[in-house]
């Protein structure tokens, strides 16, 4: 049983076992709902058929005392019931949303790149929000409904079969109701969560290219577009909504049947003296409460309907290939060689690099140049295992890093992206994420050594400014600065660093080299580069050209070999740069 709600509802161990527990307590919380009117029958049967009622105190403090331990028993069950389903299932989904933002943070780049921002998000927190719900309300109530329902027939069957089916002849039809309407209801949820996901996105495009749309006046078209999504998001809502109210409903009307079944069979039993007036009165109390655990599976039918997609993507997210490796990473140097690599971001698509092979040696500037589309920045994202290659191997210091724990061997790297993004934090706090440790005198060091002195000076606050989110408020030059100043606080035997200085006017650009040839000394330094004079005093030049390896050597030698390379230098010094 264990095994299977792990499986079925992506619950852990012990979210399995406290679901298990919820649906005994909810069965339990059943039952005990029962007793007041079982309370109430006995108290009607000893006091109306006895010849002389019992009126005595002692008799009096007996349904007292009888009453009082009813309810200290169901608020004892009530207390476990709790406990078993809403403080457990939350526990367990606290925990279901930390399993996937670790499962997130260790999976591949690939990964990322195929999903929306906001569909991750809502699988983070919507889905988790709803599944929390679903197993707090709707599942152990479905499975205890089911249980109690089962003892209490059974009873009711032996106490007195012909009252009993007459009480529960109702609920094969009702239940057979619900499941005519669940596929077609199950097809409007899935279809209206893909709705959803598009308005969502489209929301989340909106803010984040609002620039672009504004410059193009493409307001009325992006407003149009939105509300055509939205009002196809409504219809889909109220369909559901209504077929989901309608079935519900209907399910409803046919279990209020079974109370008057009892009323008009029992009254004809009774007339002919083959029941008792108690027997009657019982069932007859018990049609007023033995339908409310089904009415409630019903009225929870619409959330239910949702149980299955929510679980797909958790389920998804949960199963995707995680990388792994060694928890260490000992190695003598820090030479990066590339042995015959292929690489295609998705299977059967265009290999992007093609049989690549260089080495980039410590205490050496390698640098990467070519045209756009080359597969510069993929081979260098490659050599800290953002990816794995499809084909051969990247070694560092002679360790393949594919058997290398990604996080480990990011340990071991400094990398300077082209797109630069902030926190919405402060501006040490930003800097800071290249050592988590580290003082603020060294925070203070290396931003100085990224030329970041004269725009924090302007700052209200100084380094304690918050810069918003992804530091809005700042320039591209100066965004760039304070990741170079990351990487210099890191301090890393590996430097990436991804068009650099791309985003810095030549003042500025030449101020940061003097920071970044400090940040290199004795290091294994990777290069990309567009504009010819960031690596004219590279040690080594690799020439990426359609993903393969057209030239490689030092400056001065493929100037002389007056290849690609040379002709790259020559069109920017004639004036394309």
């Amino acid at each position: 049983m264990i095994t299977y709600f792990q499986n079925r509802f992506a619950l852990s161990e012990k979210g399995a076992k406290d679901l298990l527990r919820g649906i005994v307590s909810s069965t339990l919380l059943n039952l005990a709902l029962m007793l007041p009117p079982a309370y109430l029958f006995l108290f009607l049967m000893d006091n109306i058929t006895s010849a002389t009622p019992s009126a005595g105190a002692s008799q009096l403090w007996f349904y007292l005392l009888l009453a009082a331990i009813l309810a200290v028993v169901m608020f004892l069950v009530a207390r476990w019931q709790y406990n078993s389903t809403y403080t457990a299932i939350y526990a367990e989904s606290a925990q279901r949303r930390i399993d996937m933002a670790e499962k997130m943070r260790r999976l591949p780049l690939s990964f990322f790149g195929d999903r929306n921002l906001s569909d991750l998000t809502s699988a983070v927190m919507e889905d988790c929000t709803m599944l929390e719900r679903i197993f707090s309300h709707a599942v152990p109530q479905l499975f205890a409904s089911a249980s109690s329902v089962v003892i209490l027939a059974v009873g009711m069957f032996c106490y007195d079969w012909r009252l009993a089916v007459s009480l529960f002849w109702v609920v094969p039809p009702s239940i057979a109701t619900l499941l005519l309407f669940r596929n077609r209801l199950r097809k409007l949820a899935q279809s209206g969560y893909a709705e959803k996901r598009d308005v969502t996105e489209q929301v989340q495009e909106g803010l984040e290219c609002i620039q672009e749309i504004k410059a193009h006046n493409g307001e009325e078209d992006f407003s149009r577009s939105f509300n055509q999504k939205l009002k196809s998001y409504e219809k889909g809502l109220v369909s559901h909504e209504l077929l989901a109210g309608s079935s519900v409903n209907l399910s409803a009307i046919m279990l209020k049947l079974g109370m008057p079944s009892v009323m008009l069979l029992g009254a004809w039993l009774l007339q002919h003296d083959q029941v008792t007036m108690f027997t009657y009165l019982a069932f007859l109390i018990a049609s007023s409460v033995v339908y409310n655990p089904i009415l409630d599976v019903a009225n929870n039918l619409a959330i239910l309907n949702f149980l299955d997609v929510r679980i797909d993507r958790v389920k998804e997210i949960s199963g995707m290939p995680m990388q792994k490796g060694r928890r260490e990473c000992k190695v003598n140097h820090y030479d990066i060689a590339f042995r015959n690599v292929h690489f295609a971001y998705d299977a059967g698509r265009a290999e992007v690099l093609r049989g690549v092979s260089f080495v980039a040696r410590q205490g050496e500037i390698t640098a990467l140049v070519g045209p756009s589309g080359s597969g510069k920045s993929t081979a260098a994202k490659l050599s800290a295992r953002f990816w794995d290659v499809c084909e051969g191997q990247i070694l560092l210091g002679g360790m393949d890093i594919s058997q290398i724990d990604p996080e480990v061997l990011l340990e071991n790297f400094a990398i300077v992206f082209q797109d630069v993004l902030l926190f919405n934090t402060t501006l040490a706090d930003n800097i800071r994420i290249g050592k988590r440790n580290a003082t603020d005198d060294e925070v203070r060091r290396a931003a100085t050594l990224a030329q970041c002195d004269e725009f924090i000076s302007r700052m209200p606050q100084g380094y304690d400014t918050i810069l918003g989110e992804n530091g809005a408020t700042l320039s591209g030059g100066e965004r760039q600065r304070i990741s170079i100043a990351r990487a210099l606080l890191k301090d890393a035997p590996i430097i990436l660093l991804d068009e650099a200085t791309a985003s810095l006017d030549a003042e500025n650009e030449t101020k940061i080299q003097a920071g970044i040839s400090r940040l290199v000394q004795g290091k294994t330094v990777i290069i990309i580069a567009h504009r010819m004079r960031t690596v004219r005093h590279a040690d080594h030049i690799v020439v990426l050209n359609g993903g393969r390896v057209s030239e490689q050597g030092t400056p001065d030698a493929l100037m002389k070999k007056n290849g690609e390379f040379a002709k790259m230098v020559a069109m920017q010094q004639g004036g394309y740069e």
